[in-house]
């Protein structure tokens, strides 16, 4: 009988794990801006396959997806203004590095469903993170100003959660769509994508694409950095050629 119920645990432990691994891809791995830029629609598109190596020919849900896309990371401020003998100035604020310029997040279902607070606070997937951007504010300072500074990038577009930005076409194949605004700013993109299953986390897989200037866009934004004295006294010039020669065609 013992040793009947060894080979069994020695069976156990030595069968196969079950693991799912992601398959996904961008539409485009490059966004242009041009003068004619309205905004872009990037479609973020996989599958769930069998680790490679498995005998398995399926896997097996059901299983929710959370994706996460993060723009170029940036030094950003936040203040609080305060009134001060009937005088609005600036009192408090808060310096955060390596702050998301663009964050949104697409899931199939609400995340409270998906999994649990932690595990999402693991992976700094809510909106308002303590993980995003750093700080050396004290934690309840520097909270605080972090949500203020999402509900304003919320307001401008730039931060927004989805819940229903995920779609499964089948058990195992899902597609969700990015919107990138006017004023989405250039650089590189990481596109995040979580496999859940029972609450767990149990593959990840990342996809980056870059938003960046082309033609005369790029040549002034390169100028504007490369060579400021330069690009304020020429933009000084042709606003005086300009006005000039706004005032010399309605004078006639």
């Amino acid at each position: 009988m013992r040793r009947l119920l060894l080979a069994a645990l020695v069976a156990l432990f030595a069968a196969p794990v079950a693991a799912e691994q992601l398959v996904s891809q961008v539409s485009s791995d490059e966004v242009a801006i041009t003068s004619s830029f309205t905004g872009q629609t990037l479609t973020l598109f996989g599958s769930i396959e069998p680790e490679a190596g498995s005998d398995r020919k399926y896997v097996e849900g059901p299983f929710h997806v959370v994706i996460t896309v993060t723009g170029p990371l940036q030094k950003r401020v936040a203040r609080k203004m305060t009134n001060q003998f009937g005088i609005w100035i600036n009192t408090e604020q808060a310096v955060f590095e390596e702050f998301p310029s663009f964050y949104q997040v697409l899931s199939d279902a609400r995340l409270d469903t998906i999994t649990n607070p932690i595990t999402l606070a693991e992976k700094s997937i809510p909106l308002d993170s303590p993980k995003i951007g750093k700080t050396s504010a004290p934690y309840p300072q520097s909270q605080l100003f972090r949500t203020e500074l999402v509900e304003l990038m919320k307001k401008k577009g730039q931060f927004k959660l989805n819940e229903q930005g995920v779609i499964f076409r089948s058990n195992t194949f899902y597609f969700a769509q990015v919107s990138l605004p006017s004023d989405a700013p250039p650089g590189p993109y990481l596109a995040r994508t979580y496999l859940f299953k029972d609450g767990e986390i149990i593959a990840e897989r990342s996809n980056g694409f870059s938003v960046r200037k082309i033609g005369f866009e790029r040549f002034l934004g390169l100028a504007s950095r490369q060579q400021p004295l330069l690009y304020g006294v020429v933009c000084v010039v042709l606003a005086l050629f300009t006005g000039w020669l706004g005032g010399v065609v309605f004078r006639r």
